[in-house]
């Protein structure tokens, strides 16, 4: 009976015009849309190829390569240049004090070999100052703790008295067309010195005329 007259309701609502209410459809969540536009444009975008990927790191270890290498070279140039001065040091302070002493001396005695065995005196220098006190230095070639290289020592007396001036010059290569000193009698000293630090080397020669009277 109920379902009857609702059959006769719809029958008369049909005839009105009237057409049976429809459920819309429901809205699109932002947050699905937000969704479906990420995954359009992952889909549009292309990946890095294995060919790529390799070409990149070829490219990053020249360039990291050239990098290291320039630091090293930097570095190594600036222990040569070091190396370099020290020697250049050893050398001139030699250079000045030989010069200094054998310009004072009367008598100058040379040792031709210094490189030989048992023989440690490479040069000595006498002479008189105003006081009439003696003097005497005594340069010698003395062994390094280690290595064939040889510090240069002066020792200076005076009335055979040592006194407190001794200098050192340090990394003198010993070998005779290195380092020597050669009196030619007449009134001039050769004085040759090489110093070597580390493969950096630095050679003088220094020519001396005593003062008149020697």
């Amino acid at each position: 009976m109920i379902l009857h007259r609702l059959g006769l309701i719809l029958n008369r609502e049909s005839r009105r015009g009237v057409a049976p209410p429809k459920t819309p459809p429901p809205p699109l969540l932002k947050k699905e849309r937000g969704t479906q536009g990420v995954r359009l444009i992952h889909k549009n975008q292309m990946g890095f190829t294995l060919v790529e990927l390799m070409l990149a790191i070829a490219i990053t270890g020249v360039i990291t390569g050239g990098i290291t290498m320039t630091i090293f070279q930097v570095f190594d140039a600036n222990a040569r240049t070091s190396n370099h001065m020290t020697a250049v040091r050893q050398v001139q302070n030699a250079g000045y004090w030989v010069s200094h002493d054998a310009q004072m001396a009367r008598d100058i005695v040379t040792i031709d070999d210094p490189a030989t065995p048992g023989v440690t005196e490479f040069l000595t220098l006498t002479w008189k100052d105003r006081y009439d006190d003696d003097h005497k230095v005594v340069y010698s070639l003395e062994d390094r703790p280690s290595g064939s290289l040889k510090n240069l020592q002066g020792v200076h007396y005076i009335n055979g008295e040592e006194s407190d001036r001794t200098p050192v010059f340090e990394f003198i290569d010993p070998d005779p067309d290195q380092t020597s000193c050669v009196w030619d009698g007449a009134g001039k000293l050769t004085f040759k010195v090489t110093a070597t630090v580390q493969g950096q080397s630095e050679t003088r020669i220094y020519e001396v005329t005593p003062r008149p009277g020697s």
